[in-house]
């Protein structure tokens, strides 16, 4: 059952699992199963692949038995090891369970003890073999996913050789359709050294990036976090939400009790939680209850003869269930425009090529709802008519305001309700070069009674001859990185037609970057399998990232521009929190900001964001490779703006921690056609 209803959310964080410990003899999982789910409320459980050595456990001694349902069950010692060649000693037979049982409500745990980087050549064989067989029995099974153990040491080359076969399908074990693989990571563990090996690794990230570079960021590849009783620090945390951490293995000793005897998490743990349940990932649940507030019976999975059919069991984790459900609950509704966005998010999408290509209706219907945009467009223009005609003039002068790239004209109609709202009279020329956008301006001139106020021009701005100078000139040329969709080029060649001191609006724009973690949009990139698509930059509603550093500004163009050219060139350097540790640069996030007029300005600069404003998403510049980071080191990014007669196009490099290749050289990969 669903942790609850969250208005707009459909994500796979409302679904929580709990971890199996113990079995009952014989065929129990459906058992266990029925009770985790029926009872419980859970939606799927964490079991163990194989039995180990069965024994049966005494009650537990610290709460009486009602407060452990399985506590009289058989347990799965992680340290049994089963003979090479042996039949695997699953845990269930195939039969037990439907297959859709198996791979809705199922999730794999392969075997603790496998160690593929031991000393002991014989460990090591035996690990590898069953390895490949609790995957392969797992995809047998038609399981979802497995969770893998967390390697024994830093250096865990051979471990990750034989996952890579697995994933790869380099071996006969598995079928086609793989079950992902989770690696299971203690975001506080505390590493034992072992076959002394002394340059162990403290910071799980290590390990997990370690690991996924040797299998070369599989897709398949995905984390599930331990998470106890103490956490690091919130920017070393902040690492983990640009990787595909797919689940988050709560356990009961991160609890607290509160004054009533019920568990609790402290305001840390609540806040990563929540974190986690607006990524979509998935809580599972586990440990022994530290909480007696309740007698539980244990009948059905006990054997017990004096049980009654029908009697409701209380699973010995279901408090923690209910708190986690309050907690998701609890959350805000996603906004509506959150709602809208959700289908891009992490979706990467080529940056349009304006003056190249025409945009469609449906294109130009989903910029025209953007209230905000057109609102903070009519304040500007609003200011600059009450500065450009004083009130004593209002009746005897009219100012000429050119909209220049009018599209469908929600800017004419932006620029006439400024003009009513301060009593400004108006000649306004809309500009467009689509001939099909153009047919909708005349039928929208004429259904407003606009003909005598506006006239309607189909060319090109660069082009036009204009018959007269304007006062105003207004654009919405920008792009998500402020000027990639060429408005400088755009505005250089209309700025002809303005005033010597007429305004523009936008009167200037920043762009802005900054170093993010995004292992989704670096795999996504990686399976076109060319260079072509690291050296394009693309327009990306950012989720699943991790902010590295605060942004800083890259180009600014100002206009009218009169003199300098549109060709840049900037170094920046980041540094990253003292506390965040190691980290790995997937690529740059893109924002801009831009003054409309004076103190009115609109952009998507994290620091300065307009609300509710969705015309532009962030644009996101890859790395080829992405580039490691020790903790503590800078990050120097070299940025260049190149124009041509027929073309702008961006390169980029890394030059610090380490040197990467310069991107999109000569923009040969991609450009924004003049």
């Amino acid at each position: 059952m669903p942790l609850g209803h969250r208005a707009g959310d459909k994500s796979d964080s409302r679904y929580c699992g709990v971890e199996v410990l113990d079995f009952p003899a014989g065929d129990g999982l459906p058992a266990v199963l029925s009770h985790s789910i029926s009872s419980g409320g859970f939606d799927f459980v964490l079991a163990p692949l194989v039995r180990g050595l069965l024994a049966l456990l005494p009650p537990a001694a610290e709460f009486p038995p009602p407060s452990d349902v399985l506590c009289s069950a058989v347990q799965v010692d992680p340290s049994y090891r089963p003979t090479p060649g042996a039949v695997l000693p699953v845990v269930a037979s195939d039969l037990v369970l439907s297959p859709s049982q198996w791979s809705s409500h199922v999730v794999g745990k392969v075997s603790e003890w496998i160690n593929l980087d031991a000393n002991d050549e014989q460990l090591r064989l035996d690990s590898e073999l069953t390895l490949k067989q609790e995957i392969a029995w797992a995809s047998h099974l038609s399981l979802q996913a497995c969770v893998l153990p967390t390697p024994k040491r830093s250096s865990c080359g051979n471990y990750a050789r034989v996952v890579n076969q697995i994933l790869q399908g380099s071996t006969n074990m598995l079928p086609l359709e793989k079950p992902d693989i989770w690696r299971s990571l203690d975001d506080d563990q505390d590493i034992a050294e072992d076959d002394n090996d002394t340059s162990e690794i403290e910071d799980s990230w290590e390990w997990w990036n370690s690991f996924r570079l040797l299998c070369e960021h599989s897709s398949q590849l995905c984390v599930a976090l331990d998470i106890s009783s103490s956490l690091p620090s919130i920017n070393s945390l902040g690492r983990w939400f640009g990787e595909p951490v797919r689940a988050a293995i709560l356990q009961t000793n991160a609890f607290m009790t509160n004054s009533i005897g019920y568990p609790c998490l402290s305001k840390r743990h609540q806040k990563l939680l929540t974190g986690f349940f607006n990524h979509s990932v998935q809580v599972i649940l586990s440990g022994r209850s530290n909480v007696n507030v309740c007698q539980v019976a244990e009948g059905v999975l006990s054997g017990d003869e004096n049980h009654t059919e029908g009697t409701h069991i209380q699973h010995p984790l279901s408090i923690y269930l209910e708190y986690t459900s309050c907690l998701y609950q609890r959350m805000d509704p996603l906004p509506e425009q959150e709602r809208f966005e959700i289908g891009y998010r992490d979706f990467l999408q080529s940056p349009l090529q304006p003056l190249m290509d025409n945009l469609e209706a449906q294109t130009y219907e989903t910029f025209e709802k953007d209230v905000v945009k057109y609102t903070q467009y009519q304040r500007a223009v609003a200011k600059a008519l009450v500065d450009r005609v004083p009130d004593d003039e209002v009746s005897t002068t009219r100012t000429v305001l050119m909209v220049v790239g009018a599209g469908r004209g929600p800017l004419v109609r932006a620029s006439l309700q400024a003009a009513e709202e301060t009593g400004r009279k108006l000649k306004v020329y809309a500009v467009e070069k689509n001939p099909n956008a153009v047919i909708t301006l005349h039928s929208l001139i004429k259904l407003e009674g606009w003909e005598s106020l506006v006239t309607i021009i189909s060319s090109d701005m660069r082009c036009w001859d204009a018959p007269e100078k304007a006062d105003i000139l207004v654009s919405e040329l920008l792009g998500s990185f402020g000027d990639n969709e060429l408005s400088p080029e755009c505005l250089d060649g209309a700025q002809r037609f303005l005033k010597p001191d007429g305004i523009s609006i936008p009167s200037s724009y920043t762009s802005f970057i900054q170093p993010i973690t995004a292992s989704k949009l670096h795999n996504d990139i990686k399976a076109h399998k060319d260079i072509a698509h690291f050296e394009t930059a693309y327009v990306v509603k950012l989720h699943r990232v991790a902010t590295l550093a605060p942004t800083q500004p890259v180009f600014t163009f100002t206009h009218p521009n009169y003199s300098q050219s549109n060709q840049r060139y900037t170094k920046l350097q980041f540094e990253m929190p003292a506390d965040t540790g190691s980290c790995l640069v997937h690529g740059f996030a893109g924002y801009f900001d831009a003054v409309l007029y004076k103190d009115v300005h609109l952009g998507i600069e994290p620091n300065t964001a307009t609300p509710n404003m969705f015309s532009w998403f962030p644009i996101f510049f890859p790395l080829r490779k992405p580039i490691y980071v020790p903790s503590g080191s800078p990050i120097e990014v070299h940025f260049w703006r190149c124009c041509a007669p027929t073309k702008v196009w961006y390169e980029w490099t890394v030059t610090a921690p380490a040197p990467s290749p310069i991107h999109n050289s000569n923009g040969r990969s991609y450009w924004v056609g003049l």
